[in-house]
């Protein structure tokens, strides 16, 4: 079993309930899709702070966190926020180590989450 920080089963539970009897139908479809689109968002990530646009950065950073939280990916939700937060107030500016981190988060969640569609 994962780590809660990694992956709250309390929110694959809620996931779950939405849809009971699909046999994890919804389930699959929902994670599917984040796990397709957060490597897209991090890529954002990159690909705004090389054009140095914040408002493009701080709005993947946003749409990661919220995702996540819906998914139950806390780390990674929490480092989405970190950043989303540091992009807001400081700029881009040493979001370097943040993004790092980010990815590692998501890497850990992504493990976690293949599970459930196999």
């Amino acid at each position: 079993m994962s780590s809660p920080l990694v992956l709250d089963q309390e929110a694959i539970a809620t996931l779950r309930s939405l849809s009971p009897d699909d046999g994890d139908v919804f389930l699959k479809e929902i994670l599917g899709i984040f796990l397709e689109d957060t490597p897209a968002r991090i890529a954002e990530l990159h690909a705004s702070k090389s054009r140095g646009d914040a408002v493009s950065f701080t709005r993947a950073a946003h749409s990661i966190k919220g995702s996540s939280s819906n998914v139950g990916a806390q780390e990674l939700r929490l480092v989405a926020e970190r950043l989303e937060a540091h992009s807001k107030q400081q700029g881009l500016e040493g979001t370097d180590p943040l993004v790092i981190e980010l990815t590692g988060a998501f890497t850990r969640v992504e493990l976690e989450l293949r599970k459930f569609l196999i």
